[in-house]
């Protein structure tokens, strides 16, 4: 929910996983939240830029939260290409 003047008000912002586009639940203790960074292609060094990736309890408790990070970042390679 948004003031007039357009600031965020709402006590709390439920965040997605970036796998399932599931809503994460504020009960939902098994999930995880990484920060990848990014790297200059030319020169290796980070940038101080980095992308969020939100997992979901119920990618982790299936054995999947490996693949599915890996697979988010082959697709964010591809589109940086």
């Amino acid at each position: 929910m948004q003031n007039e003047s357009g600031q965020n008000v709402d006590l709390y912002i439920p965040r997605k996983c970036s796998w399932t586009n599931r809503l994460i639940e504020a009960q939902d203790k098994a999930s995880v939240q990484i920060n990848v960074g990014s790297i200059d292609p030319n020169t290796g060094l980070y940038t101080n830029a980095y992308k969020t990736y939100a997992l979901s309890g119920y990618v982790r408790s299936k054995g999947e939260s490996d693949m599915a990070l890996t697979d988010l970042l082959r697709k964010q390679d591809e589109q940086a290409i």
